[in-house]
């Protein structure tokens, strides 16, 4: 045995136990307000920094005590005071969005809540459905809101030439697995000319975009909680979307298949889905490969399988994407990266 190599790997695992204790006290930052908070603040005693808050000292205390250790949060002793550099900041708050990371490390005590079911699926194999995932779609409308949203009108929809002058002159748009709706309000408000479904099986998630839409005073927006493996509206749309919505799927080549169908023929699919290799070696030096393997154990091919599905999972890559899109007759296809999305990768598929 490498004795060198042992030793190394062990201080790896001790970084990894604190870093994964940070991204649980980083998580409770962000979702509580503290790192908001803070990032306002000049020096301030754990009182100072609970009263602007609204919460419990002791609780904010032991909470800084984390953060201090982990480099965080710099602590000063004479006055008994903390603060959140502007450098940390940078990264950690709302604010700072896209790079916000704080949003992204809620997915790590998320995804803990269902580890003893993902467990039992090792010993029998099975899945974990979507309804054992509490607040899985916030955070995801929190992620796509910082990675998706923002960039939509000014760098993604432009990667399709053409497409924006045709979404200002009116043409029909449907966005599948849509969720909540955040993109399909944004794009409506933009372009009332055109016509907007939003199709997803959550009720929930579409009742919340319904609501939104009625808020905004949108006319040209509906949506429908619905089966997208049944699209079942052969050559009705120009443009169909979908934001991060595909890998997952327990019947991914019969929903490709139905986009196809759905399709004018000289209609786009715009789908957006993660940046990765089909081939485990090539996705090795993927800064975040891990989290997008770990997520994929605990999220997305765990709710395939649930389903009886394929169970592709998060990590399907850029190859297998361009098979099953040929497979389904879009057989034309682009892929784009965009410089402030580290995860995604943008298909432009045409039959």
């Amino acid at each position: 045995m490498d004795q060198a190599k042992a030793e190394a790997f062990g201080d790896r695992m001790v970084e990894t136990l604190n870093a994964g204790s940070l991204a649980l006290m980083t998580s409770i930052g962000h979702r509580s307000g503290l790192l908001d908070v803070m990032a306002g603040l000049a020096p301030s005693t754990s009182q100072g920094i609970a009263d602007a808050s609204g919460l419990n000292e002791r609780y904010v205390r032991e909470w800084l005590g984390a953060m201090v250790a982990a480099q965080v949060i710099e602590y000063r002793p004479d006055d008994a005071t903390y603060s959140l550099p502007e450098e940390h900041a940078a990264f950690l708050t709302r604010d700072a969005a896209p790079d916000n990371i704080a949003a992204f490390l809620q997915y790590v005590p998320l995804l803990g809540t269902v580890e003893d079911s993902i467990i039992d699926c090792f010993k029998n194999g099975g899945g974990v459905p979507y309804s054992e995932f509490p607040r899985f779609q916030e955070v995801m409308a929190e992620d796509s809101g910082q990675t998706v949203v923002p960039a939509l009108l000014d760098h993604i929809l432009p990667l399709v030439p053409g497409l924006t002058d045709s979404l200002r002159d009116g043409i029909d748009v449907l966005d599948v697995g849509c969720g909540s709706g955040r993109a399909l309000n944004i794009m409506a408000l933009e372009y009332p000319k055109s016509r907007f479904t939003g199709f997803d099986l959550s009720d929930e998630a579409t009742s919340v975009g319904r609501s939104q839409a009625k808020e905004n005073g949108v006319t040209n927006l509906v949506f429908e909680a619905k089966d997208v493996t049944k699209l079942g509206t052969p050559g009705q749309y120009d443009l169909i979307t979908a934001f991060d919505a595909i890998h997952d799927q327990a019947d991914l080549a019969s929903v490709l298949a139905g986009i196809s169908d759905a399709l004018r023929d000289d209609g786009v699919f715009l789908m957006q889905d993660i940046a990765a290799s089909s081939e485990l070696q090539e996705n090795i030096d993927n800064p975040i490969g891990t989290f997008l393997y770990a997520i994929s154990v605990m999220h997305c091919m765990t709710v395939s399988l649930a389903l009886d599905g394929t169970g592709l999972g998060t990590m399907w890559g850029e190859a297998k994407a361009r098979d099953m899109l040929a497979d389904a007759g879009l057989s034309r296809v682009e892929v784009h990266r965009l410089d402030h999305d580290l995860q995604n990768a943008y298909y432009v598929a045409r039959k």
